[in-house]
């Protein structure tokens, strides 16, 4: 995001906290200099304060030539001019000499500035502060990186000086805009629909199924605590208990390797109702959403789009569509079913064959021969599904391996199919149904990459598309073995009411009531109606998982008591504020994250412990401590 542009958000920030009221009670400016010694931010001075005196408080942005500097703190900047004069001339030696990033308070006379050299990128750009007084309060030694967002730093400096980081106004702006999301889906939940927030152990045992946990060990041989996963069985608890209405901030632990959208700790926005459907959730959540949108975002329209999980493998060969832009996968199986081509009646002859393409507009013009076999190497690589190319010449005539096999007839038929212009490309695949619509799926992303490299915008940044994606399968072949099968969602997820006998004659072919929200392609929400039968929910675990009932006896006892039907959600907070501000990672809408490899830059964590510490725990580590001791000695 530009910095003029930054700045002029930093400046609304007070009409975005009287916007915290829009909906409820007079709305009420925050005050950001009560309980400080401060008369004013640094992002607030006006014409109309011209003439006030003033005491500011930040850290120097700029200082040019001993003439004047530019002060900076959390909501802006200003420029202050150093006085010249004798009488303030230990002022001036004071302000000139002070490294950049040190701390100062400065107090003096707001003025105007003169005509011609106000800065209409500022919000603060038509007045200046005359310094009188003026303190060093720390100095900045000698820094790793320049606190401006346009100067690039490597992700691991930034991750090791992260408390530098968080200077920089877009980082600045993404961790305030985060907690006024999080203060209005508070006021939402708990002001305007009676939700309880309630806080759930961290310290907890482990669940089956699902990603790895976190272990940590107790003093107690041999046993250990899990961290756990996500509040799960806690808030479903919480429904037997009667609280009906549960929602948390919840902090979550997975031990597995980050990603762009992905973290070891993460926050979810956790949520659990009694006596409610899917429909009542997917509502709750449109409503929660509209409620806490940030006005700089544009409005959103509910109720959200819903497709069914086969619509979006079959249209875009992922359960998680970016619906931004066209280039939907296309069923031609039909109309190259009567043909006689060798691979084409191979393929279509599998339980569940297929021969499917996407189109790429005016592909030939961006696409160039290496994009190409790159495509048709991805494709090879993560799927082993070979891709046919078809382009569509000037003169309307194609250009494809598929053309020898069809006559000047059947092209035409064949463009009309697939809607082919003069310069398309598209990309053919032919097999199982799953295997080809996940392939072009990924390509028909990759190929979107490649045109906005080239300048085309197919995805834009500020246009928000949300999309429920429901009837899920309940459960899916593991892929170590297929033989066995494993929750798609996770093992509490209840049935189809239309498909609960499958559960018990044939379980691969039960839909879930299982949800998940998807924006611009990334999923940001998850939930599912849960299985409130006891019976019904050992069944699942024992028959169909394969799983040690005996780990979740606690749940499974609790069930019996006269569990509710009950049924809930999570929206990933982390993911949902960076698609929001737009930021490449997680990482940037995260004040503390860890690096890509789950490491802690800054304060060197994971670290060693010494074998007396882990002594009360019974651990003995083996290896990595001795060779560390063994080093240093």
């Amino acid at each position: 995001m530009a910095l003029p542009r930054l700045l002029r958000l930093w400046a609304r920030a007070p009409g975005l906290g009287r916007a915290l009221h829009r909906a409820g009670s007079a709305p009420v400016a925050p005050d950001f200099n009560s309980f400080v010694t401060r008369t004013n931010t640094c992002g607030e001075l006006r014409s109309a304060h011209v003439g006030q005196e003033v005491t500011l408080y930040g850290w120097i942005q700029y200082q040019r030539q001993g003439l004047f500097l530019v002060l900076r703190d959390f909501q802006g900047l200003t420029q202050v001019i150093i006085p010249q004069d004798e009488a303030h001339s230990h002022v001036k030696q004071l302000l000139s000499n002070a490294p950049v990033e040190s701390v100062v308070r400065v107090t003096g006379i707001v003025s105007p500035r003169p005509p011609g050299q106000e800065n209409l990128k500022m919000p603060t750009g038509d007045i200046e502060v005359k310094a009188e007084t003026a303190e060093i309060l720390n100095s900045c030694k000698k820094l790793p990186f320049e606190i401006k967002d346009f100067i690039k730093k490597s992700e691991a400096l930034r991750m090791q000086y992260r408390y530098l980081d968080l200077r920089s106004f877009q980082l600045q702006y993404n961790l305030r805009l985060r907690s006024r999301i999080v203060m209005r889906m508070r006021e939402y939940l708990c002001n305007l629909h009676g939700f309880v927030d309630v806080e759930t152990p961290t310290l907890f045992k482990r669940t089956p199924g699902g990603a790895k946990e976190f272990l940590v060990p107790s003093r107690e041989a041999g046993k250990f605590y899990s961290l756990p996963q996500s509040p799960q069985q806690f808030k479903q608890l919480l429904m037997v208990g009667g609280l009906d209405r549960y929602f948390q901030v919840a902090r979550c632990y997975r031990d597995e390797g980050s990603r762009p959208d992905r973290q070891p700790e993460f926050t979810q926005i956790d949520i659990e109702m009694s006596f409610v459907d899917q429909t009542g959730i997917q509502r709750l959540i449109e409503g929660l959403l509209q409620y806490s949108w940030p006005e700089e975002r544009g409005c959103m329209t509910t109720p959200f789009p819903s497709m069914t999980y086969e619509e979006a493998l079959a249209d875009y060969g992922t359960d998680k569509p970016d619906t931004r832009f066209g280039m939907k996968i296309m069923d031609i199986s039909d109309f190259l079913r009567r043909l006689d081509i060798q691979f084409v009646q191979n393929a279509l002859s599998y339980p569940r064959g297929t021969v499917k393409a996407i189109c790429i507009p005016q592909g030939a013009r961006y696409l160039k021969n290496k994009d190409l076999e790159s495509l048709k190497a991805s494709a090879k690589s993560q799927f082993n599904q070979e891709i046919m190319e078809i382009i569509c010449k000037p003169d309307g005539s194609l250009k494809s391996l598929l053309t020898k096999f069809l006559g000047e007839k059947q092209q035409l038929e064949l463009i009309q199919v697939l809607n082919m212009q003069v310069d398309d490309v598209v990309l053919l695949a032919a097999g199982e149904h799953k295997q080809v619509c996940s392939a072009l799926g990924s390509l028909r992303l990759e190929s979107a990459d490649i045109l906005e490299a080239a300048g085309l915008v197919l995805r834009d940044p500020a246009t928000f598309h949300f999309l429920w994606v429901v009837d899920f399968p309940l459960f899916l072949p593991k892929e170590e073995n297929p033989t066995e099968l494993e929750s798609a969602h996770h093992p509490f997820t209840a049935p189809h009411p239309s498909d609960t006998n499958l559960l018990y004659s044939d379980p691969t072919k039960v839909r879930s009531q299982h949800y998940d929200l998807v924006l611009n392609g990334s999923e940001v929400g998850g939930g599912s109606i849960r299985i409130h039968s006891a019976e019904q929910q050992r069944f699942v675990l024992e028959k169909v998982l394969k799983e040690d009932s005996e780990v979740l006896s606690h749940l499974l006892e609790a069930l019996e008591f006269g569990a509710p039907p009950h049924g809930g959600i999570a929206l990933g907070l982390d993911r949902l504020i960076s698609l929001i501000v737009d930021a490449p990672s997680i990482r940037d809408v995260i004040a503390f994250p860890k690096s890509f490899r789950g490491r802690d830059l800054m304060g060197n964590a994971p670290d060693y412990v010494t074998p007396e510490e882990l002594e009360p725990y019974h651990i003995h580590v083996s290896w990595p401590l001795a060779e560390k001791e063994a080093k240093q000695s």
